[in-house]
């Protein structure tokens, strides 16, 4: 899979796509430290990958490095920021304020890298009236009204896994094309509807493994050198 760049018909695979923000974050940090130009070694070191992975990315957004110099910081930051679209306000809605809800609404990388929370939903009638990071949970039923007021283009959900789908569905019919599901289930939705899955067990058990083998590891090197 593959995303078409802004400026032409050139296509960015989708791996490629996946890595961009983290470049950005990557970049952001190093202009907060007051850092104007960096080579590929330096932001690949930074970002967490290796530098000939770095530069075959970024040679599909074009140009933007100096041999010798390297790369204009700020510069490229703009550059990929403007390709996956955060050089401009996101609305975004989030249905299901429990805990998890209340998080993600606080969380302040969202105002900082160009998502706006316009609306925080909850079908639960003892939530309304409730003030989180400054905006007012309101009544499920009223999706498609902000939908339409704001042109929320993107959803996330975190709710329970029972009414993800349902959730969902209705996100769909209400106009909004891109979702962000933290609910613990696979939802289904229509060809041309982007759906984002982040299970944070499912994480948790793929370090339990990474830990599992190396504990695994250390006991076989320990009897290895008793028995030596």
């Amino acid at each position: 899979m593959s995303a078409r760049t802004s400026d032409s018909s050139r296509e960015i695979p989708e791996a490629t796509v996946a890595r961009l923000p983290i470049y950005l974050r990557a970049l952001t940090t190093l202009v907060e430290q007051g850092t104007a130009t960096c080579s590929s070694e330096e932001l690949a070191a930074a970002a967490g990958v290796n530098s000939a992975k770095l530069r075959k990315d970024l040679s599909y957004l074009g140009s933007y490095g100096t041999r010798g110099v390297g790369y204009d910081v700020d510069y490229l930051r703009y550059q990929i920021a403007r390709e996956i679209g955060v050089t401009q306000d996101w609305p975004v809605v989030i249905v299901g304020i429990g805990n998890l809800g209340h998080a993600l609404a606080n969380f302040s990388g969202f105002r900082s890298r160009g998502f706006r929370v316009v609306a925080l939903l909850d079908a639960d009638p003892e939530r309304r009236g409730e003030r989180v990071a400054g905006v007012d949970v309101r009544d499920f039923a009223d999706l498609d009204a902000i939908v339409r007021e704001h042109g929320v283009a993107i959803g996330v959900i975190a709710t329970p896994a029972s009414a993800a789908q349902d959730v969902a569905d209705r996100m769909v019919e209400a106009g909004i094309s891109s979702i962000l599901n933290f609910a613990p289930t696979v939802i289904s939705v229509a060809d041309g509807v982007d759906v984002r899955k982040v299970d944070l067990s499912i994480e948790l058990q793929i370090l339990a493994y990474h830990e599992q083998r190396k504990q695994a590891e250390a006991t076989t090197r320990v009897a290895s050198e008793v028995t030596a």
